[in-house]
């Protein structure tokens, strides 16, 4: 895969984050979703086979079930 551009970090432990970002593979574009771990303090981020990749023509759908899913806890927190 080509360099990722990373869109986002969310951290899950000190030792280990979820990089959202955008990569090319044999001359398409995904969206990839994966666990990243660290050995040295974060130094240096290495993926693990935990993740998915999402093609352009799936963002729709998973877009939706994002918004589906706000309104379900916006429904819990009233």
């Amino acid at each position: 895969m080509a360099d990722a551009k990373i869109l986002a970090t969310i951290e899950r432990s000190n030792t280990e984050q979820l990089q959202i970002s955008v990569s090319e593979y044999k001359g398409k574009s995904y969206l990839n979703m994966r666990i990243f771990y660290t050995t040295d303090e974060g130094q240096t981020w290495l993926p693990t086979k935990k993740g998915v990749t999402f093609a352009p023509d799936q963002l729709d759908i998973l877009s939706e079930a994002i918004e589906e899913a706000k309104q379900e806890f916006m429904k819990e927190e009233e």
